[in-house]
C-alpha cells in the first residue's frame, strides 16, 4: 500500500506498475520506430503493412501455442519431481519486479519531468523477459546500478529476444513473425499463380476431377454394400461408436491422473508420430488415437466389403491417399513439431517452405514436383554415372554406350543392357560401389547399355514395335559391326525386360537368333497380379491418360512420378511436404533420391500400347498381342533366361514374375532376390551383404510352394548370375575398346539423352 501510495502523484511511478499503463508504454516505444514521423513519406507496400498491423491476432495465437506448449511442459513435470521445481523461479518474479521498483523513486524525484518516463518503460520491456529479472533478484545492488546508464541497457535488453528468439526468450519477435508471414503469403500466392497458369493457357489439363469423380464411384460401392443390410450398417456404425467411446473414457481417466496406457498404442513404424508430445500432451495424444481409431475403422470397411478384386483394391489406393492426407502430422495447428519450430523461428520456417512450394510447383510446369533431394551435390559423369565408356551410335531413340575394359581379356560373347525407359539407365551406375555396370566390366563382359532418348512431341508414334525395331535391334547391329559378334547376352530390366521378352518372342516366331540368353530383372510378362500399379490401368484412367496425351504427344515425366509416389503416399509424399514446405528444411542429398526425381517423358503411341495390351488386358501372357506383324508367343522362347523377381516388390511382385516364369519355353532359372524393386536388383557383394537371396527348382505349381523349398542364400545374387553368363559362352578374346575403331565414337559415358530433363 505504501508503494502505491507514494506512486499515485507520480505518473512515470504508476505506468510501471499498473498493466494498463504498460499497454501504452509499449505503444511509445514503437512509435520512433513506425514510419509515421514524415507525413509526406509514401505508404508502405499493402501485403507488409496488413500483415504488420495484424501483430495483435498474431500475439493472440502465439499465446495459444504458449500455452499449449505449458502444458505439454505440465504433464511431463506431474512425472518427474525433478522437474517441479523448474517453475519456482517464475513465481518469485513478481518479488524480482518490488525489489526493482523502489529505487526508481529516488531517480523520479531527482529529475520528474525529465527522462523518467524513457526509464521506466525500460522496466516493463524487462518484465517480458521474466528469466533476466529472476536472475537479477537474488542481487539487489544491481538495481540501483541500473539507473546509471538505463537507455543503453534497456533498448539492449529489448533488442536481445528480438535478434535470437530462440536462445531463452519468452516469445518470438512478433515484428519478425509478421514479416515472415506476409513473406510465406506471397511466396504461396506466387504457388497458386504457378499452378493456375498452365491450365490458363491451355497447356495443362487437370485431372482432378476425373480422379474424385472416380474415388467418388469407388467409395460408393463400398457404401452400398454396408448399407443394403440393416445390420451390417449397425455392425458398422458400433464398431466406430464403441472404439470413440472407449478412447474418450480412456482420456478422462488420463487426464485425472491416473496412469493408464492410450487406448491406441503407438505404432513405432510409424514416423509421423515419433515425437514426445503425440503421446505426452493430451490433447495431440488424443488427435493421433482418434486419427488411427478412424484410419483402422476406414481399413475394414474396405476389407470387408464382398466386391470384385479390382473395386476393393481401388477402394484401398483410393483410402490411402486420403488417410495419408488427413493425418494430423499434415497440419500447423495439430502438430507439436510444427507449432515449436513455427513458435521459436518466428515463422520463417513456413516462409522458406512457401518458397521452395512455388519453385517446386513451377520446376513441374504447373503440377507439384517435390523435391526429394537437394540435386546440387550429384552431377552425371561426376559423380554419377561415371564407369568409363563411349557413345558408339546414336539415333533418333538410343545412344549405345560401349563401357571401356579393366580385363587383359573378356568374354567373346558381349551383353547389351535393355534399362527401362520410365527411368534413366544409371540406376545401374549409381555410383563406384553399387555400380552393376562397373561389376559386369571388372568381371571380363564386354557390356553395351541402350540410354533411351526423353521424348518430346517429335516422338508421339514411337511404339512398342518401334523401340524394338529402333532401339533392340539397331544395338545388335552396332554391335556386330564393332565386335564381329553376331550373339550377344541381353538383359532387361522392368519394363525394358517386358520389351526384351517381347522382342524374343517375335524374334522366336522370325527365326532371329542374334541374342542367344537373357536376363530378366523384376520383368513382368504376365500382368494378372501385377501389383499396385494395376490401380491406374482401368478404362476410364486409361483414357484419362490417352486425352492427356493427346495434345503434346507424351505424358509428362511428373504424371509417372507422382504415380510411383503415390504407391506409399507417407513416405514418398506427405514426408516431404511437411519437411520441405511446413518445416521448411531442404532436404539433404542423396544418389538414390537424386535419380528418382530425375523423371522421363513417354512417347503417346508407346505408353497406350504398353497399358491396354499389358496391364489392362493381359493379352501377352495369352499370346494375342501383336507386334509388327506377329503374334507373340512366350513358349516359343527356347533360349536359357535368368529371372530375377524381389521379395517385396511392390512394381513386379514376386509372385507375378514367378507366374510369368512358367510361360517361357526354355531352360529357366528363377531367383528371387531380398528387398525392393530397386534395392533387390542393386545389391553389390560385399564384406557386408545387406540382403539374400533364393534359388530353386524351375518355377511350377505354386509361388507359395516353390518358397518353401527354396534355398536362402546370404549375400548377393550377382555371382550367382556370372556364373550362370560365364557358363554359356565361356571362351575369351583379348579385351575390346570401346568402338573398336570400326565406328565414330560420339563422347563420353553417360551420353547426352540422359542429361536431358523432363
Amino acid at each position: 500500500m505504501t508503494a502505491s501510495q507514494d506512486s499515485r502523484p507520480k505518473r512515470p511511478a504508476k505506468s510501471a506498475a499498473t498493466p494498463r499503463d504498460n499497454k501504452v508504454v509499449r505503444r511509445t516505444v514503437k512509435k520512433p520506430a513506425a514510419p509515421t514521423a514524415n507525413p509526406e513519406a509514401p505508404p508502405p507496400p499493402p501485403l507488409k503493412s496488413v500483415a504488420k498491423r495484424s501483430v495483435s491476432k498474431v500475439s493472440v495465437a502465439a499465446s495459444t501455442v504458449a500455452a499449449e506448449t505449458a502444458a505439454a511442459e505440465s504433464v511431463v513435470l506431474k512425472k518427474s519431481p525433478a522437474k517441479r521445481a523448474a517453475p519456482r523461479p517464475r513465481a518469485a518474479a513478481p518479488a524480482a519486479k518490488t525489489v526493482v521498483q523502489p529505487p526508481a523513486k529516488p531517480v523520479a524525484t531527482k529529475a520528474p519531468p525529465k527522462p523518467v518516463a524513457t526509464e521506466a518503460p525500460s522496466k516493463p520491456v524487462a518484465t517480458e523477459a521474466p528469466a533476466e529479472s529472476v536472475a537479477a533478484a537474488p542481487t539487489p545492488p544491481a538495481a540501483p546500478a541500473k539507473p546509471a546508464a538505463p537507455p543503453a541497457p534497456a533498448t539492449e535488453a529489448a533488442a536481445r529476444p528480438a535478434e535470437a528468439p530462440a536462445s531463452g526468450a519468452a516469445g518470438p519477435n512478433f515484428e519478425r513473425m509478421a514479416d515472415n508471414l506476409a513473406k510465406a503469403m506471397a511466396h504461396g500466392g506466387k504457388a497458386l499463380a504457378a499452378m493456375v497458369k498452365p491450365v490458363e493457357q491451355g497447356k495443362m489439363k487437370s485431372g482432378f476431377s476425373e480422379d474424385l469423380a472416380d474415388a467418388m464411384k469407388t467409395f460408393g460401392h463400398v457404401a452400398e454394400y454396408w448399407l443394403a443390410d440393416p445390420r451390417r450398417t449397425i455392425e458398422a456404425q458400433a464398431s466406430i461408436s464403441s472404439n470413440f467411446l472407449g478412447l474418450w473414457a480412456n482420456t478422462l481417466r488420463r487426464m485425472a491422473g491416473e496412469e493408464k496406457q492410450p487406448y491406441v498404442p503407438v505404432d513405432p513404424k510409424d514416423k509421423r508420430f515419433a515425437a514426445p508430445d503425440w503421446q505426452e500432451n493430451p490433447y495431440f495424444d488424443f488427435l493421433r488415437q482418434a486419427y488411427s481409431l478412424a484410419n483402422n475403422w476406414a481399413n475394414s470397411m474396405v476389407d470387408g466389403a464382398h466386391l470384385d478384386k479390382p473395386t476393393r483394391d481401388k477402394a484401398a489406393f483410393y483410402l490411402r491417399q486420403l488417410s495419408g492426407a488427413l493425418s494430423p502430422s499434415n497440419f500447423l495447428m495439430t502438430n507439436p513439431e510444427l507449432l515449436r519450430t513455427t513458435w521459436k523461428a518466428d515463422a520463417e520456417n513456413l516462409a522458406r517452405g512457401m518458397k521452395m512450394l512455388a519453385e517446386d510447383i513451377e520446376a513441374g510446369g504447373g503440377n507439384l514436383k517435390i523435391r526429394q533431394t537437394s540435386g546440387d551435390k550429384f552431377k552425371l559423369g561426376v559423380n554419377l554415372g561415371t564407369t568409363p565408356g563411349k557413345v558408339v551410335f546414336r539415333n533418333d531413340l538410343i545412344e549405345l554406350l560401349q563401357y571401356a575394359p579393366t580385363t587383359e581379356e573378356v568374354f567373346r560373347r558381349p551383353l547389351l543392357i535393355i534399362p527401362p525407359w520410365i527411368n534413366k539407365f544409371y540406376i545401374l551406375d549409381l555410383n563406384a560401389e553399387k555400380s552393376f555396370i562397373k561389376w559386369a566390366v571388372s568381371q571380363g563382359l564386354t557390356v553395351f547399355c541402350i540410354s533411351w532418348v526423353n521424348p518430346d512431341a517429335r516422338h508421339a508414334d514411337k511404339d512398342f514395335y518401334a523401340y524394338m525395331r529402333e532401339g533392340i535391334f539397331a544395338a545388335l547391329e552396332q554391335i556386330e559391326k564393332i565386335t564381329d559378334e553376331r550373339q550377344v547376352t541381353a538383359v532387361g530390366y522392368c519394363v525394358g525386360g517386358t520389351l526384351a521378352a517381347a522382342t524374343l518372342a517375335y524374334m522366336a516366331a522370325k527365326k532371329d537368333d542374334r541374342i542367344s540368353s537373357a536376363t530378366l530383372f523384376t520383368t513382368q510378362v504376365d500382368f494378372a497380379d501385377p501389383g499396385d500399379l494395376k490401380i491406374f490401368a482401368d478404362e476410364d484412367r486409361i483414357k484419362n491418360i490417352e486425352e492427356e496425351m493427346h495434345a503434346a504427344g507424351f505424358l509428362q515425366g511428373s504424371s509417372m512420378a507422382n504415380a510411383f509416389n503415390m504407391l506409399r503416399p507417407n513416405d514418398m509424399i506427405w514426408s516431404y511436404v511437411v519437411n520441405n514446405y511446413l518445416k521448411g528444411i531442404e532436404p539433404m542429398a542423396f544418389d538414390l533420391l537424386t535419380w528418382n526425381s530425375d523423371s522421363t517423358r513417354m512417347p503417346r503411341a508407346n505408353h497406350s500400347y504398353y497399358l491396354r495390351n499389358c496391364y489392362l488386358n493381359n493379352l501377352f501372357a495369352q499370346g494375342k498381342m501383336v507386334l509388327g506383324d506377329e503374334k507373340l508367343d512366350l513358349h516359343k522362347i527356347k533360349i536359357p533366361v535368368y529371372n530375377l523377381a524381389a521379395k517385396e516388390d511392390h512394381i513386379a511382385p514376386a509372385r507375378s514374375v514367378f507366374n510369368g516364369a512358367k510361360l517361357f519355353g526354355g531352360e529357366m532359372r528363377y531367383v528371387m532376390g531380398g528387398s525392393g524393386h530397386i534395392a533387390g536388383v542393386i545389391n553389390p557383394p560385399g564384406p557386408k551383404p545387406k540382403y539374400q537371396y533364393w534359388t530353386g527348382e524351375r518355377p511350377s505349381g505354386t509361388f507359395e510352394d516353390w518358397v518353401a523349398k527354396a534355398q536362402e542364400h546370404p549375400g548377393s545374387w550377382w555371382p550367382d548370375w556370372m556364373q550362370w553368363v560365364s557358363a554359356q559362352a565361356p571362351e575369351k578374346v583379348p579385351a575390346r575398346e570401346p568402338g573398336g575403331g570400326r565406328v565414330e565414337l560420339l563422347g563420353d559415358a553417360p551420353g547426352e539423352y540422359v542429361k536431358v530433363k523432363a
